[in-house]
């Protein structure tokens, strides 16, 4: 009994890979989380959306980048030493974020996540999975696989085809 109540209570909790953008804290599951990275000359791919930054190459692979300040619409930030790329899972794609600056990876327990409230969510937020109460601060909770559109995501596939032919 006592093991199934201590698995209960793991399985509520989650790890976040928590993040700074404008002044935020976003948080993404950390299984979604490949590596995180300063970074590096980004090569820019004409005809791409604008939050596309380019692509890297990551360990002989080709990567998309986007900007999530671009593609929240929010001012561009700083281009300063703490900027980080966070690699993803996206299903089958792997994507590279930038973001302002990577903060801590976060234990949390289910209960202090609240879902987001229905007078912030719009079709724009629908990835917004959930708001974490800390102590001091909340934390905005992000569901990767809704940032971008099916569209978008088959765009970038396609982005990487490009430019894999080009270097093949």
């Amino acid at each position: 009994m006592a093991a199934d109540q201590a698995r209960a209570v793991a399985g509520d909790q989650r790890q976040l890979v928590v993040f700074l953008l404008a002044g935020e804290l976003y948080g993404v599951d950390i299984h979604q989380v490949r590596e995180i990275i300063r970074v590096p000359e980004v090569t820019r791919v004409p005809r791409t959306p604008d939050f596309v930054e380019g692509v890297i190459n990551l360990r002989g692979s080709v990567i998309p980048v986007i900007d999530l300040r671009k593609r929240f619409l929010m001012p561009p930030g700083a281009e300063d030493a703490d900027r980080r790329i966070v690699v993803v899972e996206m299903g089958e794609q792997t994507l590279g974020v930038i973001v302002d600056a990577v903060s801590e990876v976060l234990r949390l327990e289910g209960d202090r996540i609240e879902p987001p409230s229905p007078y912030i969510v719009s079709l724009d937020t629908q990835y917004i999975t959930g708001i974490a109460r800390l102590e001091d601060r909340l934390v905005i909770l992000l569901d990767l696989n809704r940032v971008l559109h099916a569209h978008e995501r088959d765009e970038l596939d396609r982005l990487e085809e490009r430019v894999a032919d080009v270097d093949g």
